[in-house]
């Protein structure tokens, strides 16, 4: 499969609307889309959705990317995920149906996603940009119901552009016309092209602190928009800016003409692996019994920033980072907000992932932002060492998407 393309990534979409229009135009025969593009908490995002429409009885067709554990968790029809022989058979139809074109390993699976869901009936279909927006395989379809752009921050500037106001106006470029935007939080660079955007394409503006607000207050998430205020729990997924993420998800639900019990069920009953995941169970779990073990997958400096603000709120710890990262990412802006908040780092390769940097690389990067760090052959040893001296630790593995994916195999 790999060997479809020369390039992992190739960001157009004429490959994906060539093989579409051979399987027969799937993406035209969709349940209603939701269509979610951001830097930062797509994912999060999508499952707080899904959470509430699903309470409600709805059946969600879902569609994420990367991966973590296994390939077939990218696709889930009708609240359920695909069964890995299903998604074999429809992956074998699309490069049938491909025949000796090239096309993106990305892209194929995008239509077998598009053909699932077109083939099973469901009342949403949760779209999850893979990269960008603008040119992402997922931005085929011509009329969702409801398009949201989660926090635009710098990531995959090789493919997006050098400065805020590019990502975003690649992120803008799933706004269809006449159809509603909802916005989260963004730097004011980035609202600015998002606004002109939806402008252009008559695309009615739901934006974070004009139309919508959400904060945390006693203990409780309070959202309010013009319909009124919300009281409700704090999101079951941990860390402050998940606050945000909430607030987009009921945004979309209260645009979607949900009631407060589905907000509800937004916040308390998503699930969304690798987020700030506690481990409480398997291999890693019983080398280290004693200690506090957590899992998170950011990987860029935003991402470092809501691990950060995670961990200053948590009781007190003495916290530890096993931290794997790619060579492609901002590795000192991610670390630098962890440094005041962890006594040590344990570097590690990502097993398996030619892109990986180095265990010393990552760990000169650490000292070089302050943060004592040492190289270690693997995420268990380093579990292992740290365990040893200080039994009772936090310890949090964290740096990638690709490691966190490794970890939850490797755990059970």
């Amino acid at each position: 499969m790999m060997t479809l393309h020369p390039k992992v990534i190739d960001l157009t979409l004429a490959r994906v609307e060539r093989l579409l229009a051979a399987l027969g135009n799937p993406e035209r025969s969709l349940p209603p889309v939701v269509h979610i593009a951001g830097t930062n908490g797509k994912g999060s995002t999508q499952a707080m959705i899904r959470a509430g429409l699903e309470a409600g009885g709805d059946r969600v067709h879902a569609y994420t990317s990367p991966h973590l554990a296994r390939f077939h968790e990218r696709i889930r029809l009708a609240g359920e995920l695909i069964s890995e022989p299903a998604l074999t058979a429809l992956l074998d139809e699309c490069v049938t149906a491909n025949g000796p074109d090239e096309i993106t390993f990305f892209e194929i699976t995008t239509c077998a996603a598009f053909l699932a869901f077109a083939r099973v009936p469901a009342d949403w279909t949760l779209l999850e940009v893979g990269l960008g927006g603008r040119l992402d395989a997922t931005n085929v379809v011509e009329r969702p119901r409801l398009t949201i752009i989660t926090p635009v921050s710098m990531d995959h500037e090789a493919y997006l552009g050098d400065t805020i106001a590019k990502i975003a106006g690649e992120k803008a470029g799933i706004i269809k016309r006449g159809v509603p935007v909802i916005v989260g939080p963004q730097h004011p660079d980035g609202l600015a092209v998002i606004e002109a955007k939806a402008a252009a394409m008559g695309a009615p503006l739901r934006v974070f602190g004009q139309h919508w607000t959400v904060w945390e207050e006693r203990g409780r998430l309070v959202y309010q928009d013009e319909n009124g205020l919300l009281d409700l729990p704090l999101p079951n997924l941990p860390g402050p800016h998940q606050v945000q993420n909430a607030g987009a998800a009921i945004a979309a639900l209260r645009l979607l003409g949900r009631d407060e019990a589905a907000c509800e069920a937004a916040v308390t009953r998503a699930f969304w692996p690798a987020r700030m995941q506690r481990l409480r169970q398997g291999p890693l779990v019983d080398l280290a019994p004693r200690v506090e073990l957590w899992l998170d997958g950011g990987h860029n400096p935003a991402g470092g920033e809501a691990v950060a603000a995670t961990l200053a709120r948590m009781p007190r710890r003495e916290t530890h980072l096993i931290c794997g990262m790619l060579n492609t990412k901002d590795v000192t802006g991610y670390m630098r907000p962890l440094a005041p908040q962890v006594t040590q780092l344990h570097a590690v390769s990502i097993p398996g992932e030619k892109n990986t940097l180095p265990a010393e690389a990552t760990r000169d990067a650490a000292r070089a932002v302050g943060i004592e760090a040492v190289a270690a052959g693997s995420v268990a040893e380093a579990l292992a060492d740290i365990a040893a001296r200080t039994p009772e630790a936090r310890v949090l593995i964290c740096g990638s998407l690709y490691l966190a994916g490794t970890v939850l195999r490797e755990n059970g």
